[in-house]
């Protein structure tokens, strides 16, 4: 089986012609709603209510602001590019909501305030623009950029909104000016280049293969479109009328539909609609360490249930997570009583061999610590190899995973079951990378089935500095 890329495997049908009518309609509802209030002023009804205003507004940036801290962890798990900039696009338009919000007057400010005023268009163009960034191509070079520039990203647009709230506190510089009307130039400028960011990326995630398991890029546009009709909604709102308000509600019916979406994929890699085709299905490089407890079916038979159960959630909670966590690795899956676990370049500052390699040596140390209390338990076999491996989605529904297949992690398999008990087995490309920093023991050729050639082993002895 190979992986699922988007635009591969199980895709969507698409939608028939009176779904998309429906869609359509249903969409443009909103703009239909503000041209009325528009043309009949006598319908745009007032209603000031600070306190609804306030929980509306800290409502919708609180729903953004998750969304943005789950989009991101996704983001460093899966190092994809494109789901950096969708939760920047979604930080943004948090960051700034909630700095409408300070605005409602009793809150921070007696009355009105320009910065604090502008903060929603403001944030609107912002996480605009990062949209229409994320529905470009990322592959290759372009992808890999944004990666190293995610952190400096982040500081950057943190940096941004803070300097933005205190400039509207203090009324510095252009923020001292009277709050503008609507319909005046700071409104229309910024509406336009968000309208033109939204466009574009409406027109480029309706685009995005559909995958049958994730409605996400269908939802993105359709959330994507709300927020442009929200910009045009700035832009003509009368303060404290329902045109007014409208914008604040297509704001929150926006991130709602994302929320949604999000919730009706299939919790195990719920973001897979968006990766990008390096992470959905690509190559990379990579070290693979496999760890197994030697012995463990005999224990299991020798021992009843509960000590069984107390010696894998020793080793699998108290020493393998730590391990992986200082190291930089991740855990692929637990299968029994075996750990298979993948380190990658990407976001570190030194080679996953050498970190592949420590790992192993420190899982053993802290086994060993284990093994101390408990000399009857099984012990483990540790093997890693390094090359280049497939690294994506596998399966469908909820039946996929993320996981990395090929040669390479088929070797890391055998090379742990040829270790010695409580040792560390190594193949020869790592041991390659690893260079004059490894203290190796020769384990010579090994016969790997459905391999046409042996596979040089080592025994990793120690690790000094490299």
């Amino acid at each position: 089986m190979s992986p699922l890329a988007p635009g591969t495997g199980p895709t969507a049908p698409p939608p028939t012609a009176g779904r998309l009518a429906w869609t359509i309609v249903i969409l443009a509802i909103p703009l239909a709603g503000l041209a009325l209030l528009i043309a009949r002023p006598a319908l745009d009804l007032e209603w000031e209510h600070q306190p609804a205003h306030f929980w509306l507004v800290l409502a919708a940036g609180a729903i953004n602001a998750a969304l943005a801290w789950a989009v991101a962890a996704a983001a460093r798990l899966r190092h994809d590019a494109r789901l950096v900039l969708v939760s920047l696009s979604f930080l943004a338009a948090a960051g700034f909501l909630a700095l409408h919000a300070l605005a409602t007057p009793g809150v921070l400010l007696a009355g009105s305030n320009t910065g604090f005023a502008l903060a929603t268009p403001v944030g609107l163009t912002v996480a605009a623009a990062f949209a229409a960034w994320s529905s470009a191509d990322l592959d290759g070079a372009h992808g890999a950029r944004v990666l190293r520039l995610a952190p400096w990203l982040v500081a950057a647009l943190v940096a941004a909104m803070l300097l933005w709230a205190l400039a509207s506190l203090l009324e510095a510089g252009p923020l001292a000016a009277p709050p503008p009307e609507r319909m005046t130039t700071p409104f229309v400028v910024l509406a336009v280049v968000g309208l033109a960011c939204y466009a574009v990326a409406v027109v480029r995630y309706l685009r995005i293969p559909r995958h049958a398991a994730s409605p996400l890029p269908l939802a993105f546009a359709a959330a994507f479109t709300l927020l442009a009709e929200a910009e045009i909604a700035v832009v003509f709102g009368r303060n404290w009328h329902l045109s007014w308000w409208e914008w604040h509600v297509l704001m929150l019916a926006a991130f709602v539909v994302i929320v949604v979406a999000a919730q009706r994929s299939w919790r195990e890699e719920r973001w897979a609609g968006l990766y990008t085709r390096d992470t959905a299905a690509g190559e990379r490089d990579v070290s693979v360490l496999f760890a197994d407890l030697a012995g463990f079916t005999s224990f299991s038979e020798a021992h009843d249930p509960a000590e069984v159960g107390a010696t894998l959630n020793a080793y699998f909670t108290d020493v393998i997570p730590p391990l992986v966590e200082r190291f930089g690795g991740r855990v692929d899956r637990l299968i029994g009583d075996a750990v298979m676990v993948v380190f990658e370049d990407a976001g570190t500052g030194s080679s996953h061999a050498r970190r592949a390699a420590g790992a192993a040596l420190a899982l053993q140390q802290a086994a060993d610590a284990v093994q101390s209390e408990h000399p009857n338990w099984p012990r483990f076999r540790v093997g890693v190899n390094s090359g280049v491996a497939n690294v994506g989605v596998l399966g469908t529904g909820g039946g996929r995973t993320y996981t990395v297949i090929g040669d390479a992690v088929n070797v890391a398999s055998r090379l742990e079951g040829s270790a010695p008990v409580g040792g560390v087995a190594i193949g020869a490309e790592t041991a390659r990378r690893l260079g004059g920093a490894a203290v190796l023991r020769p384990l010579g050729a090994l016969e790997v089935k459905g391999r046409r050639a042996p596979v040089e082993a080592f025994q990793l002895m120690g690790l000094g500095e490299g």
